[in-house]
């Protein structure tokens, strides 16, 4: 599974704990020593077999993620849910939220949580200006006229910009918009099936499809969800229907688990997928929380998917400060990041 581990971010899906531990020694690095422009490593031969040659981690405050090209990972698209009873007596509303979800995809998105996030912009600001610029303004101001809809969003900043662009829309088409944070999915989910406090909220496809299947199937229930996004959804639905949820389109943008390398890195080893980071360099230095180790998709799936090859774990946070600053100081060559992390270089 893709983010289903404990709870860090309640407030933000499923996820994981952090924990701290003692920096050790670098790998011995694959050319001299601080070098950031020697190429690729020379391949090591071992029993007659070619392996890769071990790369130390590059210093550098650039981060990029490394394509996840044989799709370990859930999916996690952002996508709109809402109230079936408003989607039924106003069409319009998902209507409108869709045209939110064909503007967004992943650079974008980090591009909205680097203005909140780095910037320090507020979320209002930040989404008034991109309904401006993607002219997602309604034709019809009229539309939604006598409406009113309360739109919650969970209490993390890419949450609550989303739920605000949702806002702007929908007011645009003259709808008596709210948006409120309303905390974590547990609280906000049943308050979102009922209708009366809340009836729309920025989601994401793969948590909530098993967040519903382990609410109607039990907590040991078989994932539903996966890296098809089309079979996910088609999940998703099911499970919502059943709920009194219905859906919007799901955006291009995604958060989701990610594999992230310095930029210098992957410049100076010409990767941009983790395939190509397991065709080039051994003896890797892995960064994240605790659970890494044992969950399918860290540790174990990198090993067993792509063939990466690791000399050290080091226990450190779910895509938070310490795991980013150990992939800047040059002290992992590999860390777990979310991929709209606002801190990440986008392709642009």
């Amino acid at each position: 599974m893709s983010r289903l581990l404990a709870t860090h971010r309640s407030r933000r899906r499923a996820a994981v704990l952090p924990a701290v531990v003692g920096l050790a020694a670098l790998l011995a690095a694959c050319g001299d020593p601080g070098s950031a422009g020697g190429g690729s490593p020379e391949p090591e031969e071992t029993g007659g077999m070619t392996a890769a040659a071990t790369c130390d981690p590059v210093p550098d405050k650039e981060l990029v993620v490394l394509e996840d090209d044989q799709k370990l990972q859930t999916v996690d698209n952002i996508i709109p849910a809402v109230n079936a009873d408003l989607a039924e007596s106003s069409p319009e509303v998902i209507t409108l939220l869709d045209s939110v979800s064909a503007a967004l995809d992943t650079d974008t998105l980090i591009g909205l949580n680097r203005a909140v996030d780095v910037e320090r912009r507020t979320s209002e600001e930040v989404a008034q200006e991109f309904v401006e610029t993607a002219g997602l303004e309604a034709s019809d101001p009229s539309a939604g006229e006598g409406t009113s809809v309360a739109i919650g969003s969970a209490d993390f900043a890419e949450s609550a910009t989303l739920g605000t662009i949702y806002g702007k829309v929908l007011e645009s088409a003259g709808y008596d918009v709210t948006v409120t944070t309303i905390g974590n999915r547990e609280a906000y989910l049943p308050a979102l099936v009922d209708g009366a406090q809340v009836q729309v909220v920025p989601e994401y496809v793969g948590t909530l499809t098993e967040f519903l299947n382990k609410q109607a199937n039990g907590a040991d229930a078989e994932a539903v969800a996966s890296s098809d996004l089309d079979a996910t959804v088609t999940e998703l639905t099911t499970l919502g229907e059943d709920t009194g949820l219905a859906f919007g389109e799901p955006s291009p943008a995604q958060d989701q688990n990610a594999f992230a390398v310095t930029k210098a890195f992957a410049e100076e080893h010409g990767v941009t997928t983790l395939s190509e980071l397991a065709e080039m360099c051994g003896g890797l230095v892995l960064g994240g929380p605790p659970e890494c180790t044992e969950r399918p998709f860290c540790q174990p799936g990198l090993e067993d998917t792509y063939g990466l090859d690791f000399a050290e774990f080091r226990s450190l946070d779910a895509g938070g400060p310490l795991t980013k600053s150990a992939l800047q100081n040059g002290e992992i060559t590999l860390g777990l990041v979310f991929s709209s992390d606002g801190a990440l270089s986008t392709s642009g």
